[in-house]
């Protein structure tokens, strides 16, 4: 399969949840220092404790395709998911989401929206 399969290239040209967020309470940035791609999240938390919920999110920065889909396609399925089950996810949860080989300097592209995610959301990935 190859590596920019059409569902990774229509999130890079037609990113979901791109831009900023008015009254967002987490946030975090991250920045990829062996390819350049940068990511900002930006996040509202609705509840507290364990119904801690993301109600709306949106992210910004410039990067490769694989950083700039993986954030795209990781903000759609945050939307709505328990702060508690971001704990949860690991690297391997955003491979199978963007379901292509990648080579190992790729992986980190990919990963990098976990890891400002879960930043933002006051979790040490």
């Amino acid at each position: 399969m190859d590596i920019y399969r059409d569902i990774i290239l229509d999130h890079y040209k037609n990113p979901r949840n791109f831009g900023t967020l008015d009254g967002h309470n987490a946030a975090a940035e991250e920045f990829n220092a062996t390819c350049g791609d940068r990511i900002r999240m930006e996040i509202r938390i609705s509840g507290t404790g364990e119904g801690a919920t993301v109600s709306d999110i949106r992210f910004s920065g410039v990067g490769c395709a694989i950083s700039q889909a993986a954030a795209s396609m990781l903000t759609e399925r945050a939307k709505g998911m328990k702060v508690r089950e971001l704990l949860t996810l690991k690297g391997n949860y955003m491979l199978d989401m963007l379901d292509t080989r990648l080579t190992p300097s790729r992986v980190k592209c990919a990963t990098l929206p976990l890891e400002v995610i879960q930043k933002a959301a006051g979790i040490s990935p």
